[in-house]
């Protein structure tokens, strides 16, 4: 006889056999674990773990939004820098016109003003040569007529012989003047000398 029939002939029962009772109490625990982990344990660990998912999504999608803003305020700053940019050449390509134009006014009023006062001194030197060359044609016509009148020893009266012979002096003048000296009378005028003598030149 082996030992293990001696234990079961000395206790009445075979210990290789579980008891019942301890399985159906072992079963009746485990059950209601089981009970207390699907109906607590569980739906909070699921509750935590869908917290966290949530919480980490939402910190994705913020820091994708966040990313997206940044992105759009870079490129919002860089257009800002581009208009700038193409605004200062605008602006400067402008007063580079601007100047340039006024520039050009300026020349063109100050060529209109030269030519208006160069034509205004013209217009005053002519009309001063006009009036100095008829009080000079009174003054030299009275003074040849006298001259004459004493040389020949008679009175011109004859108009028409003095304003002939004082245009024919004027003219003379004129010529000598043009020559850049004096020369010689060669219509036939008689001059004086400085001492009352007579002579043709």
């Amino acid at each position: 006889m082996n030992r293990l029939q001696i234990l079961a002939a000395e206790g009445g029962s075979n210990p290789l056999i579980p008891n019942i009772w301890e399985i159906v109490v072992t079963l009746l625990g485990f059950a209601a674990l089981l009970y207390i982990l699907i109906k607590f344990v569980v739906p909070a660990f699921e509750k935590t773990y869908a917290e966290r998912t949530a919480a980490i999504e939402g910190g994705i999608e913020k820091a994708e939004k966040a990313q997206e803003e940044a992105n759009a305020a870079l490129a919002e700053y860089r257009q800002q820098l581009e208009d700038a940019r193409g605004e200062a050449n605008r602006i400067r390509e402008d007063a580079r016109a601007d100047g340039a134009k006024i520039l050009a006014d300026l020349k063109a009023r100050a060529a209109a003003e030269s030519a208006r006062i160069t034509e205004q001194a013209h217009t005053q030197i002519e009309a001063e040569r006009a009036s100095a060359i008829a009080s000079l044609r009174s003054e030299v016509g009275t003074l040849a007529t006298t001259l004459a009148g004493r040389i020949v020893g008679e009175a011109l009266d004859d108009d028409e012989r003095s304003r002939r012979v004082v245009d024919r002096f004027l003219a003379d003048l004129e010529n000598a003047d043009g020559e850049q000296g004096r020369t010689p009378v060669r219509s036939g005028a008689t001059a004086v000398d400085a001492d009352g003598s007579t002579g043709n030149r």
